[in-house]
């Protein structure tokens, strides 16, 4: 693995290098935030172990800025701070994994094992396709039949959702809840009001029953080619 160690306290970061060297692991050092996100910009990593409390650049604003930018480098926190909210917030944060100080090496050791190994057998997924629709995660950019979508955000969520789960009877509870992010009320129609607002845009390119209503059950993407 390589390995870069985000740890502004020498004696702790000393242990982790000299436990991971000795298992033959690369593992590269930074002693503040500022450092730590410029290696973590600059270099290919297998995983970043991240310390919250960090001089310069706080450990969640450094998280915060590597996830802006789609580095998805699995990140394991590890922190003096214990309790639920804060670990809680780290992994909201964007972090795969947290720990807390003290801590066991080996503990410490395993834990990046599993991570480097999800990340491996589990590639993020920036392009997604359904039919003549074509999706860039990172861009945000959106094509039907080779023209340029131009879509809201929340249009744009609704139709990734779509997109994700092609040729599938999706209800509006599912919906709601994936793309607005609160339980569902039934007497709202802002699912029927952005569906149909998808439905011109193909519509104008001569794709207007790409979504399809299951009267009763929801919608459907259906891939049409």
């Amino acid at each position: 693995m390589k390995i870069l160690l985000v740890e502004d306290d020498n004696t702790t970061s000393e242990y982790i290098v000299k436990g991971f060297s000795e298992q033959g692991h690369n593992i590269e050092a930074a002693a503040d935030g500022h450092q730590g996100l410029l290696l973590a910009t600059s270099n290919q990593y297998d995983l970043i172990i991240l310390d919250r409390m960090l001089p310069g650049l706080d450990g969640l604003a450094l998280l915060a800025a590597l996830r802006a930018n789609a580095n998805q480098t699995p990140v394991l926190i590890l922190s003096a701070l214990s309790n639920v909210d804060e670990r809680v917030k780290g992994l909201r944060s964007g972090g795969d994994d947290y720990m807390t100080k003290p801590f066991a090496f080996s503990e410490l050791l395993v834990r990046a094992e599993i991570l480097v190994s999800r990340g491996q057998t589990a590639p993020v997924q920036t392009h997604l396709q359904a039919g003549p629709l074509e999706m860039e995660l990172l861009t945000r950019n959106v094509t039907l039949d080779g023209h340029e979508l131009m879509l809201q955000p929340k249009e744009f969520q609704l139709l990734k959702y779509l997109m994700e789960h092609p040729n599938q009877v999706i209800s509006r509870t599912l919906l709601f809840e994936a793309v607005w992010d609160y339980h569902f009320d039934p007497r709202t129609n802002v699912i029927d009001v952005h569906i149909a607002k998808l439905r011109r845009k193909f519509e104008e390119l001569g794709y207007g029953e790409l979504i399809e209503t299951v009267r009763g059950a929801g919608y459907r993407l259906r891939q049409r080619h």
